[in-house]
């Protein structure tokens, strides 16, 4: 079982930065523990702005920070593994803006959660339905094979490098069966992917 802190950014312009830390380490502790006990298995964060922004925003979260809290309360096997954010055709910053200082650079939340091995949860893969229909005729041609801009729009997510899942909410059956058509596809390679990008 996959636990997540929901938008733990929103607390930001409410407590300093070293409140809102010693918050993250007492649930990252509290979130250990429940691993121990076999309540859960892994967890993470569920964002909405903390990784799509700049470095300088004040709603910004640093995975790597988040990884140095999680090691001190869990040791190096700690089990901060998960990340859940949105990621779509409107926004694509997960992988498209450098927002996260690694390695002596500023890259995307993307690169770094690869590089750490955690699970990517894409959220609002449709944007509640507004990519579902109207894609530009350009972009629709990338994704031979299905039938409906809300297949194209999923699609988009589950071939983006680094993506685990890309999340969708259905609150009809027939949605159910236009989007589990997307599945019948094979994700876009790597290479459809840049080239896609790039044009």
């Amino acid at each position: 079982m996959l636990f997540r802190s929901h938008n733990p950014e929103t607390q930001l312009p409410h407590v300093t930065r070293e409140e809102f830390d010693r918050r993250i380490r007492a649930a990252f502790a509290a979130l250990e523990k429940a691993v121990s006990d076999g309540r859960i298995r892994v967890y993470g964060t569920a964002t909405w702005n903390a990784y799509r922004v700049g470095p300088e925003s004040p709603e910004a979260l640093s995975l790597a920070d988040l990884f140095g809290i999680a090691e001190e309360v869990g040791g190096t096997g700690h089990h901060f593994r998960a990340l859940q954010l949105p990621f779509n055709l409107a926004m694509p910053e997960a992988l498209a803006a450098s927002t996260q200082h690694f390695d002596g650079k500023v890259v995307p939340v993307l690169q770094v959660a690869h590089a750490k091995g955690m699970l990517v949860f894409a959220s609002a893969s449709l944007l509640q339905r507004k990519l579902a229909e109207g894609l530009p005729e350009d972009l629709r041609k990338w994704f031979p094979g299905l039938r409906t801009d809300a297949q194209r729009a999923i699609q988009f997510v589950r071939s983006a490098p680094g993506i685990t899942c890309a999340l969708i909410g259905m609150s009809h059956r027939d949605h159910v069966s236009e989007n589990l058509g997307t599945a019948a596809m094979p994700p876009l390679s790597r290479e459809q992917f840049r080239a896609m990008l790039s044009k």
